[in-house]
C-alpha cells in the first residue's frame, strides 16, 4: 500500500463509520493573523473544539496539507520535511464512557489490518497524570492498549518514565510496550503542560503511537533509547488527544460532559513505516521527484542525498502554496515561498542541473497529487508557470553572483594574475577554482559580500558559503563591514532627500516627498493584491493628493481596495527605511527585477530607490523596489508622525484597460 493509498484508505475508514469527509484548509489561512500557515491538522479545527459547530456534524475526517517553515533548515535528514499530510478525525462530542476506547480500536484496527504494519513495532506513550491538578494517570487508555496487544500475543508492559530526561537514563526494559510521560510530552492545550494551558480552553493527555525501526542508537542523544528518543529508531507516526477537561481557573481543572477526539497522523511517516525504512523521502509521495532529479542530474540519490531531499521537500512546499494562491515576493508567506525555491535552485545547481529545473520537477510533483486534490489539477498550468518564472530570474541572479564571487575570490586575482575563468552553472564547479586557505582580497570582504547581495540581489549566506567552499578565512568583522556598507548607501539616501542629485522631484516639499513614497507603496501593494500584470502608466503629485494610473482590465472591488489600504499602512507602520542605489539598466530592468513605468526610456543606468524593513533579514528583498528619480522621506515613519494614515479616496476607469486611484494620508 502506497502513501496515496494510505490516504484515501484512512478517509474511507473513518468515513465508514459515521465520519463526514471534509475538504484540506489552504495553507494561508485567511482567517487566523496569528500564524503565516497551516502548521497542524488540527488548526483549521479549533474553533469547533472551543465550542463553534461545525457545518459538517460533529464526527469529521481529512487529509490536511501543512507546512513548517520553521523546520526548513532541519530539512536534509531522513524525517524531517517542511511540507506534510496530518491525517485526522474528530469527535466533538463523544461519550465519556467509550470514546478513548473506540478511538484507540479504530487506530489499532487501521495501521494494522488496513494499512498491514507489524504490530509488534508499535510503541505507545500515555500520560502520566498530575495530582497537584487532580488530574489522573491515564490508566484507562493504557489499558485498552494492553488488551489490543495481548490479543496478538505481544507483550504489554507498562512503565512509568515521566521526564524525557529520565528516558535516557533508563531506557526499555524488556516487554515494556507502553510509556507514561509527563505533560510536556502527552498533555494537549493551546499552550503545551497543564501549568501553561489558558483558562477556559480545552485541554487533556494524549497517547501517542510510535514505530520501532530498530535501527542501532545513537548515544550522543543520551545513555539510552526510548520512544521519545530523538535518534531515529523510533518513530511518531500518530497521536491520539483526549480533549477531556477544561482549565477552568490557575491550577484547576473541571472534567467536560461532552469529551472531544483529536487524531492526527503523519501521513509521510506511516508510509515510511509501511515500507519498514526510515526514510520518507523513498515513499510513493517523494520517491518520483527523487528519481527525477537522478535522471537530470546523472547523479545517485546515496550519493547526493541532502541535496536530493531538500529540492524534494521544497519544491513540494512551493507547488501547494502556488495551488493555494501564494507568489513569491519580499514579505510575509512569499518570502517564505522565494527563500523555499531559492534553495531548491541552489541546491540544483550543486547537482549540476543548470536548465529546464522547475519546468521538468514541478509537473512530477503535481501528477503525485492530481488526482486526489482536483485543484492542483485545476491550477497545474499556473503552478508551472509561477515557479519557473521565478527560477528564470534567480538563476540570471545566482549566475551574475557566482562569477561576481569567482572574480572576487579566485587564486589568480589574489595573486595579481589573470583571471581564470569562472565555473558555468553549479556551485560544485567553484572548487575548479578554489585558491590554497588563506585571506580575503585585499577589498574588504564585507564590501564584496555586499556588493553581491546589493548589485547582484545574491544573499549573503549564499555567499559565506562559497567562501567556505574555497577555503577563504571570512575575518570576525565582515558583518560589521557588510552592515556599514548598509548605512553608507541609508546616508546616500538622505542626500537624495534634499533634491541634489539628478532627475525626479528635487526642489518638492515634504509634503510632496510624502505623497511619492506612498504611491510606491501602493503600487506594490496593488500588484500584491491584484497581480503582476499591475503597472504604472502615470501618476500625478499634488501637495493635497496622489493620482495614479496603472493597467488592469475591470474595476478594482471596494475589498480589494481595502486590502491595498491595510497592506500600505502595515508597510508604513514597520518604519520601512528608504534608500537608493544606481545600477547597469539591464541589471535593474532585468534579474533584479526594480519596477518602473510603462514606456519609460532609460539610459545605461537607473536610480531604484528600495524601501526595507530595518528588522527584516540583509538578503530579503525590499516591500518596494522601484525605478525612480527620487526623492523621497527617509523612513516611512514620516508618513503618519502627525497621526495619519493611507487611505484610498475614490477608484475609476481612466481608459481602456487602465484605471486610475487617487489617495490621501488623513
Amino acid at each position: 500500500m502506497n502513501a496515496q493509498e494510505i490516504r484515501n484508505a484512512y478517509l474511507k475508514f473513518f468515513e465508514d463509520r459515521g465520519h463526514a469527509i471534509i475538504k484540506r484548509a489552504p495553507l494561508v489561512l485567511k482567517d487566523d493573523p496569528t500564524t503565516l500557515f497551516t502548521g497542524s491538522g488540527m488548526q483549521p479545527i479549533i474553533p469547533y473544539l472551543l465550542g463553534k459547530t461545525h457545518p459538517s456534524g460533529n464526527r469529521i475526517v481529512d487529509s490536511q496539507t501543512c507546512l513548517r517553515a520553521m523546520d526548513i533548515e532541519d530539512i536534509g535528514d531522513n524525517r524531517h520535511t517542511t511540507f506534510f499530510e496530518m491525517l485526522g478525525n474528530w469527535n466533538m462530542g463523544g461519550d465519556p464512557n467509550s470514546y478513548k476506547k473506540e478511538q484507540i480500536e479504530w487506530m489499532w484496527e487501521f495501521l494494522t489490518e488496513v494499512v498491514g504494519l507489524d504490530a509488534s513495532k508499535l510503541y505507545i506513550t500515555c500520560y502520566i497524570g498530575a495530582p497537584e491538578y487532580g488530574i489522573p494517570k491515564d490508566t484507562e487508555a493504557a489499558e485498552v492498549w494492553q488488551g489490543l496487544f495481548e490479543s496478538k500475543g505481544l507483550s504489554s508492559g507498562l512503565a512509568d518514565i515521566d521526564t524525557e530526561e529520565n528516558g535516557y537514563n533508563r531506557g526499555i526494559n524488556d516487554g515494556e510496550r507502553i510509556f507514561f510521560y509527563d505533560g510536556s510530552k502527552n498533555w494537549w492545550s493551546r499552550n503545551g503542560a497543564p501549568e501553561h494551558t489558558p483558562i477556559g480552553d480545552p485541554c487533556g493527555p494524549d497517547s501517542e503511537m510510535f514505530y520501532d525501526f530498530g535501527t542501532p542508537h545513537d548515544p550522543s542523544f543520551g545513555a539510552h533509547c526510548h520512544p521519545n528518543c530523538d535518534c531515529g529508531r523510533f518513530m511518531e507516526i500518530g497521536n491520539n488527544v483526549f480533549m477531556a477537561y477544561k482549565k477552568v481557573a490557575d491550577g484547576k481543572f473541571e472534567p467536560l460532559e461532552r469529551p472531544n477526539i483529536d487524531h492526527g497522523s503523519g501521513l509521510e511517516r506511516i508510509a515510511a513505516a509501511k515500507l519498514n525504512d526510515p526514510d520518507v523521502f523513498k515513499i510513493s509521495l517523494m520517491w518520483p521527484i527523487i528519481e527525477t532529479l537522478q535522471k537530470l542530474s546523472g547523479k545517485s540519490y546515496d550519493s547526493h542525498t541532502n541535496a536530493m531531499r531538500v529540492i524534494a521537500d521544497h519544491l513540494r512546499a512551493a507547488t501547494f502554496l502556488a495551488v493555494d494562491g501564494c507568489v513569491p515576493s519580499n514579505k510575509e508567506q512569499g518570502y517564505v515561498m522565494r527563500r523555499l525555491l531559492r534553495r531548491a535552485i541552489r541546491f540544483a545547481f550543486e547537482l549540476g542541473i543548470e536548465q529546464n529545473f522547475m519546468q521538468e520537477v514541478v509537473p512530477v510533483i503535481a501528477d503525485l497529487y492530481h488526482n486526489d486534490f482536483p485543484e492542483v489539477a485545476a491550477k497545474r498550468e499556473e503552478i508551472i508557470t509561477v515557479l519557473v518564472k521565478e527560477e528564470k530570474v534567480f538563476r540570471q541572479t545566482l549566475r551574475k553572483g557566482l562569477k561576481k564571487l569567482e572574480e572576487a575570490f579566485s587564486p589568480a586575482r589574489r595573486a595579481g594574475g589573470e583571471q581564470s575563468e569562472p565555473g558555468e552553472g553549479g556551485l560544485q564547479r567553484s572548487e575548479a577554482v578554489a585558491p590554497e586557505k588563506g585571506q580575503a582580497p585585499s577589498e574588504t570582504t564585507g564590501s564584496i559580500l555586499f556588493t553581491l547581495y546589493d548589485t547582484y540581489g545574491f544573499p549573503v549566506e549564499l555567499s559565506v558559503e562559497e567562501c567556505f567552499k574555497r577555503g577563504v578565512d571570512l575575518p570576525e568583522n565582515w558583518r560589521e563591514e557588510f552592515d556599514a556598507r548598509m548605512q553608507e548607501q541609508r546616508e546616500r539616501s538622505q542626500t537624495a532627500a534634499k533634491g541634489t542629485f539628478k532627475g525626479g522631484l528635487g526642489g518638492q516639499t515634504l509634503q510632496h516627498k510624502k505623497y511619492h513614497t506612498a504611491t510606491h507603496l501602493m503600487y506594490q501593494a496593488l500588484r500584491d493584491v491584484l497581480g503582476d500584470h499591475v503597472v504604472q502608466r502615470g501618476s500625478n503629485i499634488t501637495e493635497e493628493r496622489l493620482r495614479f494610473d496603472f493597467s488592469h482590465p475591470e474595476k478594482v472591488t471596494r475589498e480589494q481596495l481595502d486590502q491595498v489600504e491595510e497592506i500600505v499602512n502595515r508597510e508604513i507602520a514597520k518604519d520601512l527605511q528608504i534608500s537608493f542605489a544606481e545600477y547597469p539598466t539591464e541589471e535593474a530592468t532585468g534579474p533584479l527585477g526594480a519596477l518602473g513605468q510603462f514606456g519609460d526610456r532609460y539610459g545605461d543606468t537607473v536610480k531604484v530607490y528600495s524601501m526595507k524593513d530595518p528588522q527584516s533579514p540583509a538578503e530579503e528583498r525590499p516591500f518596494s523596489f522601484e525605478i525612480c528619480g527620487g526623492p523621497h522621506v527617509d523612513h516611512t515613519h514620516e508618513l503618519i508622525e502627525d497621526g495619519k494614515k493611507f487611505k484610498i479616496l475614490k477608484e475609476e476607469a481612466s481608459s481602456a484597460g487602465i484605471r486610475r486611484i487617487k489617495a490621501i494620508l488623513v
